[in-house]
């Protein structure tokens, strides 16, 4: 791999340290807001294709921030403290 390939892979993995530094509450609204953001624009200025791909890809982002949160360093240890708490 290149030097300037590595660069970029520190660049975002250092990007990703500082997600997962992020409180759950600062969590859960990087995945909300912008999805919230996205309808009130659609019913500010209707719908049109813009707001439709916005809304689609703030969609796509929330999924993806779900679908990847438990496999944060921080949700797997409160899975693990919640599966001590039950026993």
């Amino acid at each position: 791999m290149t030097r300037d390939g590595l660069s970029a892979i520190h660049f975002i993995m250092g990007l990703w340290s500082v997600v997962d530094a992020l409180s759950p509450h600062a969590r859960v609204a990087t995945a909300v807001a912008p999805f919230a953001g996205s309808m009130i624009l659609r019913f500010a200025l209707g719908s049109n294709r813009f707001i439709q791909w916005l809304i689609w890809l703030c969609t796509m982002w929330f999924l993806v921030n779900v679908l990847l949160a438990p496999y944060s360093q921080g949700m797997c240890d409160d899975l693990v403290a919640l599966r001590r708490l039950f026993r």
